[in-house]
């Protein structure tokens, strides 16, 4: 329960009511806000927690989520379940609307996280129990919600985009709007004429167009004039210089207009009624489903109201309890903002242990301002709505909330404001417990302040005995002594600057606070006689103990800056450290993937030395070389791999890399060898050609005949030519290969050179492998999806494969994309003089996707 009745009121509760109102889509959500009420089921608040959670992240992650076509529909379905009423057009196109937004919303929240489903779970739970949902909390509002994309449909085949019942709902309408149209235009040229003939005879201005009145079309004249046109003058202007007249000649045609369109009204009711029988049967399924439309209005203007007021939504505790962090009064906070200011945030505590807390402390210094944010805070709380307060705070809830604030005099009543105060402590009595929380402001106020004291103590007496929670404001400084000393009971003080002389509005719980009344009378100005005089009449021990008590705060206030600073400092101490065991674990593991990488990368080198010393030692023995050298390559190799494998990631860093060392600068050393053996050997066979074979040819004739030897143009392979075509395409054999060139790529060679067949110069192995190659050669290569340098790289080795093995014509699969791998292809192809043209290939067959490459 709460008390007083205007407790929402005196708390400010109503301001909040009107903002989430304010920020509602539709009626549907607004309905749930005047219904908003307190509850104390700490399932059902977490459950309102967690809608407003999910509904918050998932307007952050999906921007597509349908808010729109929020239209409360539930008055005109229940007034369609009486038989003959009917929809009217924009009630149908509504309920279109909105239906569509209800399905979709369904089908969204139905959305499983590893995926999407079809259609909503209509109230199968065991279904639902088994799927996990993206917004769990959510999609259990869509249990048992019914979805009518059918009716949609249906709605959508009469209902145009614009929300009239369109011209091919029935046959009949068709031919009335038909019918309605040609009339109409038959009108409208029959009016311009007249009018133009009357113009032309300056009976009307030349400005003047047709008008409309009572649904006919008349031309405006001047009143004098009147009489030389004929038809029924039908209305007049409010100064009466113009008179509206239907000609005769229009009469019977704007009777028939009007009969068309009373026909079409029939027609188009005779449509929405049919329609409306359809929709009857439902009603009570459609009425149940705009509770979903409600519920996520409502929702959605919670989390617009969270972002408005910087709120969290908290786990709520079921104990009672109250352990807040940087808690707001979110109505104090708008106020400011719009000042320019900034809020205090208040820390406090209630708990098992202090269950009531006396807040003392000078005035207007923010006592009923921390009372009042507590009273707001946990009545929104307990309402489902976020908090402006830390994410660790600890919230709980109570079953009472009881507050007793401001002046509740009444006349008609009787009642003083001493005597309003002791009729809510007579309430609070009779009903406090250990799960209620009472917030009083001035307690003992409005009477001799002895006796209201006493009585005071008396009251919070009681209330530590019920075991009840509170926030009690208060001067006396007997309530101070009691709180000292009375285990259940705190004290707390709103601080204030003395040298500012200005109040803080911070609360520090654990020594009562000053009220500070004479430094706040010397601040207004009073006379320093009149100070001295109320200094010497309250006595020197209650200004002493003031002064104290003064002291106590100040210091407790240092010290606590002090803590503060220190805890920072500690946190951030704790921070670096993290932060540095963290780069530790990061700089090991770093290592380690090093150590790795480096091992991989010197097993790599060792491959590939392998296979380049293997190389070099069947070179060495083709060319009949020491065996020495082959035994001491080897010998070091062995010695390299040994070392290799027994390095440990501990102590192996030095020995790697000098081993990678020794590795590259062997390489090296060996491919400078391959280099100098390269050259020699290209000299020689250059001196070769100058001996032997240029003379040749120089005495060679220039015309290729069927039986010459040849050889491709930079090539030493010879081979004969077998045929030559009229186009200047020559069939070349190589040995036991043939292949197809131009003419032009071929060069005569001295039959001598020729002598030795190709397949007799291949060594047997060889022979094998271009017979194996032959075998496994496709025209086709596909190199879609490849980068530049890649493709590049296929392309060569496929060119130089189909030259081997003869084949005339190969085709290169691309892809169309941007264009750019196949002008990077067709570049390369245009440099190789093996290729006699590109092209691409048939528009059936892939065309521009794909070249076509004659060799």
């Amino acid at each position: 329960m709460i008390y007083p009745t205007n407790f929402e009121q005196k708390i400010g509760f109503n301001e909040i009511r009107v903002l989430l109102s304010e920020r509602c889509l539709s009626t549907l959500g607004r309905s749930r806000v005047d219904e908003l009420a307190m509850s104390h089921d700490v399932q059902k608040l977490n459950t309102w927690m967690n809608e407003t959670r999910e509904l918050r992240r998932l307007q952050e992650a999906e921007p597509d989520f349908p808010l729109q076509y929020f239209f409360d529909l539930r008055a005109p379905l229940a007034r369609l379940k009486i038989e003959g009423t009917h929809f009217e057009e924009q009630e149908l196109f509504d309920l279109c609307r909105s239906l569509d937004t209800l399905h979709r919303i369904v089908l969204f929240l139905n959305r499983p996280s590893g995926g999407e489903i079809s259609e909503p779970i209509d109230g199968d739970i065991e279904s639902a129990s088994s799927i996990t949902f993206l917004y769990p909390t959510l999609q259990r509002l869509t249990v048992g919600i019914v979805t009518f994309p059918e009716l949609v449909r249906r709605i959508n085949g009469i209902i145009d985009k614009c929300g009239r019942v369109k011209d091919s709902a029935s046959p009949e309408l068709q031919r009335i709007r038909s019918e309605l149209a040609q009339t109409e235009g038959s009108i409208s040229r029959i009016l311009n004429a007249i009018l133009r003939s009357a113009q032309q005879e300056g009976l009307v201005d030349k400005d003047v167009a047709p008008a409309m009145r009572e649904g006919r079309l008349v031309i405006p004249i001047i009143p004098g004039l009147k009489r030389r046109i004929g038809g029924i003058v039908h209305d007049e202007s409010a100064s009466g210089r113009t008179v509206y007249i239907e000609p005769t000649e229009v009469v019977e045609a704007n009777n028939r207009v009007r009969e068309l369109e009373a026909e079409e009204r029939r027609e188009v009711i005779r449509i929405l009624v049919e329609l409306s029988k359809e929709i009857r049967p439902h009603i009570p399924a459609l009425i149940a489903s705009y509770a979903l439309l409600a519920d996520i209005d409502f929702i959605r203007a919670k989390a617009q109201l969270a972002l408005l007021t910087q709120a969290t939504e908290p786990t709520i505790l079921p104990t009672a309890q109250i352990d807040w962090a940087q808690a707001v009064h979110p109505l104090l906070r708008l106020s400011l903002e719009k000042q320019g200011k900034r809020v205090v945030p208040l820390d406090i505590c209630l708990s098992a242990e202090k269950r009531i807390l006396i807040i003392s402390g000078p005035n207007a210094g923010g006592k009923s301002v921390c009372l009042k944010t507590v009273a707001l805070l946990q009545y929104m709380l307990q309402c489902g709505l976020s908090v402006p307060m830390s994410e660790c705070s600890q919230v709980g809830i109570f079953e009472h909330l009881m507050l007793d604030i401001g002046d509740e005099q009444s006349i008609e009543n009787d009642l003083s404001t001493y005597s309003s105060h002791l009729l809510n402590m007579k309430q609070m009595l009779r009903h406090s417990d250990r799960r209620t929380l009472l917030l009083i402001d001035e307690f003992g106020t409005g009477t001799e302040p002895l006796i209201g004291g006493a009585i005071a103590q008396a009251v919070l007496t009681q209330f530590c005995r019920r075991g009840a929670f509170g926030i009690i404001t208060t001067h006396y400084q007997n309530l101070k002594r009691f709180a000292d000393t009375h285990p259940g009971v705190a004290n707390g003080a709103m601080l204030y600057d003395r040298q500012g002389m200005r109040p803080l509005f911070q609360l520090s719980i654990g020594q009562p606070g000053s009220s500070f009344a004479i430094e706040i009378a010397r601040k207004t100005g009073l006379p320093e006689e009149v100070i001295r005089e109320a200094s010497l009449l309250a006595g020197e021990d209650y200004i002493q103990s003031d002064k104290y008590l003064q002291d106590i705060v100040r210091d407790k206030r240092y010290w606590e800056g002090k803590r503060q600073d220190i805890h920072r400092r500690e946190k951030n101490l704790q921070t670096l450290i993290d932060r540095y065991e963290t780069d530790l674990k990061e700089i090991s593991q770093t290592r380690r993937e090093i150590l790795s990488r480096a091992k991989s990368e010197a097993e790599a080198l060792l491959r590939e030395s392998n296979r380049r010393i293997e190389t070099t030692i069947r070179e060495i023995r083709e060319s009949q070389a020491e065996k020495e050298q082959t035994k001491r390559m080897r010998q070091e190799l062995a010695t390299f791999r040994d070392a290799l494998e027994q390095t440990d990631d501990a102590s192996g860093d030095e020995l790697i890399a000098r081993k990678m060392e020794q590795i590259r600068q062997r390489k090296q050393r060996h491919e400078k060898r391959l280099a100098e053996k390269a050259e020699r050997l290209q000299q020689a066979e250059q001196k070769h050609r100058a001996s032997e074979d240029q003379p040749a040819e120089q005495s060679l004739p220039t015309t290729l005949r069927p039986g010459d030897a040849v050889r491709m143009r930079g090539l030493t392979t010879v081979g004969r030519v077998e045929s030559i075509d009229g186009g200047g395409q020559a069939t070349v054999v190589f040995g036991s290969m043939r292949t197809k060139t131009t003419v032009d790529h071929l060069e005569r060679v001295a039959p001598t050179a020729a002598s030795t067949p190709l397949r007799s110069a291949l060594s047997s192995s060889t022979r094998q492998a271009i017979d194996e190659r032959r075998n496994r050669f496709r025209q086709d290569l596909d190199i879609r999806g490849e980068r530049g340098d890649e493709a590049l790289n296929a392309v060569m080795h496929f060119i130089d494969d189909a030259l081997l093995v003869g084949i005339p014509r190969v085709r290169i699969l691309h892809g169309k994309g941007n264009g750019i791998l196949r002008q990077l292809i067709r570049q390369y192809l245009s440099t190789l003089p093996a290729v006699s043209s590109f092209r691409d290939e048939h528009v059936q067959f892939g065309g521009a996707g794909i070249t076509v490459v004659d060799l």
